[in-house]
């Protein structure tokens, strides 16, 4: 009788192991962090606009400099062809001794003079007849503005309005280069070109 009890007991021992390892709830496990997928979502959206809206600002930025540099350039090249034009506005021509007739050699200075006139119809000038020192101050006086008329009628045959030119005298009094000799005397021959009004803006023809 003994040995059926305790067989029993063995037997029901066994059955509660078994069911505690067979049935019942799993033993608790510790979760991971919960994910909240639109905030993930939203922020990848957020980190991609950012990315976009400065490549955006950088290409908007390059822009604004290569614009900016093509204006500088632009007035350079505006600026170096104004200093070309005044130049060959400024350009002196030159005389033989006792003569007042345009040399053969300065009417391509001249025809230069015509077309940088016709395209700055705004544009007058002033002609300045130059002699050397010899002679009398009356002479030279009579001398250098033949010389002037001389350039501004050649101006003028080549359709230059007559009222766009200026013409004066100085004679003597303003040698280019002081010396007493022919090479000083052949450069003080000559008639200088000034802008009096609408040089602003010279335009190249």
């Amino acid at each position: 009788m003994k040995s059926v009890t305790l067989l029993l007991a063995l037997g029901l021992g066994a059955a509660v192991v078994a069911g505690a390892s067979c049935g019942g709830n799993p033993p608790p496990q510790n979760p991971g962090p919960v994910v909240d997928t639109a905030a993930e979502n939203q922020r990848v959206r957020d980190s991609i606009a950012a990315a976009d809206a400065e490549r955006a600002r950088q290409a908007q930025a390059e822009a604004e400099r290569i614009a900016a540099q093509r204006r500088a350039d632009s007035l350079a090249a505006l600026a170096r062809a104004g200093e070309e034009v005044r130049s060959t506005l400024a350009a002196m021509i030159h005389f033989d001794l006792d003569k007042s007739n345009i040399r053969s050699d300065d009417m391509g200075a001249l025809d230069q003079k015509v077309a940088i006139l016709q395209a700055n119809p705004e544009l007058k000038i002033r002609i300045g007849g130059h002699c050397d020192e010899r002679g009398s101050d009356e002479y030279n006086l009579a001398l250098g503005n033949r010389r002037a008329q001389s350039a501004k009628q050649y101006l003028v045959s080549h359709g230059i309005d007559a009222s766009r030119i200026e013409t004066q005298s100085w004679g003597e009094e303003r040698p280019l280069v002081n010396g007493h000799d022919e090479n000083a005397w052949s450069q003080n021959r000559r008639d200088e070109f000034v802008v009096t009004s609408g040089g602003d803006n010279i335009r190249r023809p």
